[in-house]
């Protein structure tokens, strides 16, 4: 977690020196859900399902997405920031109920130009 808003990252730029203190990946576990987060999807070196990862959490791409592959939830929130590309401004949500998930991405903004 960042420590304060002085080191909250830029929203264009995801290297640079305040990156350094932010691992590329995490696990944490949720009631009895077991979540991983990781930056960028391309780089996961592990079997989820095998590693008993219910959901993974990725974003690099900025594209919300929600599938679910092998008993394994993949979630994208999406980019909550200032719009990229054409994409959504998008945040995702993760609702955990002991054993059980659920996701779905919320759309923040409206079309470009509004």
């Amino acid at each position: 977690m960042l420590k304060s808003r002085r080191t909250t990252p830029p929203c264009s730029n995801d290297s640079g020196p305040w990156a350094q203190v932010i691992r590329e990946s995490e696990f944490l576990k949720v009631a009895e859900v077991l979540v991983h987060v990781i930056h960028d999807l391309a780089t996961l070196e592990i079997d989820p399902a095998a590693a008993g990862v219910r959901v993974v959490v990725s974003g690099h791409s900025h594209k919300p997405l929600i599938d679910e592959r092998h008993g394994v939830l993949y979630v994208n929130p999406g980019s909550a920031g200032p719009r990229r590309f054409s994409l959504p401004i998008a945040a995702g949500e993760l609702v955990v109920d002991g054993a059980s998930v659920t996701a779905r991405i919320v759309e923040l903004g409206g079309h470009r130009g509004t």
